[in-house]
């Protein structure tokens, strides 16, 4: 590894050193010990940390839909009501955290600072493959942490300008990486969430109604599961919704949501079990 000359630069020679375009690289060879990974637990110890729950995502013509419940558990604690789950990743792709909260936060903003690095040393941005396989990578390094409990299991979503549509990644806690089709869900509550987007999802939605079957598909899961936050009416805690396209990452702002979360809990007050599928064409 090379230096460019310090011209009586004020910055350490590692800040100025060309190496890789990755920053996780970079910082493992500077200050390892900020990384998530690299901060483990002594032997024998637990801890009870607050974890995150259900996030859903699906496609519609155009791009994708992500959202995300807004509680933290911590054994029978509800730990928040309001934690975010749904975060932009970059302009185009947005990027949810299911597991242990703290190292899933922790492991978003690295993973925020990897995609703005490398846009700004190589002058252009990762494709989406590339932004997945990143994550990818993050995700296998934190398995020692896993394996004493403090797992981090999050979905990829983005807009693909190759291939003109928005696109879905899960992963598991050893980093493997699966392309999932028209909808997925992650953590406690996904068993609930995705049968429902099994019996609502369908492809040539448009952006709304893929909404409203997201929202429906988080009130069915936390109508089953304890660790699932449904909306909170009361407090005016909605689902954190956004809708990636062409054009960029948008989150729903709360005065959008809140006429959506609403319609769907009045619904219910009819029809406990939530909206039947739509008969097949010609039924």
């Amino acid at each position: 590894m090379t230096s460019i000359p310090d011209g009586n630069s004020p910055l350490p020679a590692a800040f100025r050193a060309v190496g890789s375009s990755s920053f996780s690289d970079f910082l493992a060879s500077y200050a390892p010990d900020l990384l998530p990974h690299r901060r483990a637990l002594p032997a024998g110890a637990t801890v009870d940390a607050p974890h995150g729950t259900t996030i859903v995502a699906a496609t519609f013509p155009g791009g994708v839909v992500m959202a995300g419940d807004r509680r933290a558990t911590m054994g029978n604690i509800i730990a928040q009501r309001d934690i975010e789950k749904v975060f932009p990743a970059d302009e185009y792709s947005c990027v949810s955290i299911a597991g242990t909260a703290g190292i899933g936060l922790e492991m978003t903003r690295l993973f925020q600072v990897e995609l703005e690095h490398y846009e700004k040393i190589e002058g252009t941005t990762l494709s989406l493959d590339g932004k997945a396989n990143r994550l990818s990578q993050m995700i296998r390094q934190n398995l020692g942490l896993a394996m004493q409990g403090l797992a981090v299991v999050p979905m990829f979503c983005g807009y693909d300008h190759e291939v003109g549509g928005g696109r879905i990644f899960s992963y598991d806690v050893t980093g493997g990486r699966y392309e999932e089709t028209n909808y997925h869900s992650v953590g406690s509550g996904s068993l609930f969430a995705r049968g429902a987007l099994k019996k609502l999802h369908r492809p040539g939605m448009t952006a709304e109604q893929v909404v409203t079957v997201l929202v429906q598909a988080l009130y069915d899961a936390a109508d089953d599961d304890s660790a699932t936050g449904g909306p909170d009416l009361t407090r005016s805690i909605w689902p954190v919704v956004y809708v990636i396209t062409e054009d960029g990452a948008r989150r729903l702002p709360d005065d959008e949501m809140g006429p959506i979360v609403r319609a769907v809990v009045e619904g219910r007050l009819t029809e406990p079990d939530g909206p039947n599928a739509s008969p097949p064409t010609g039924a």
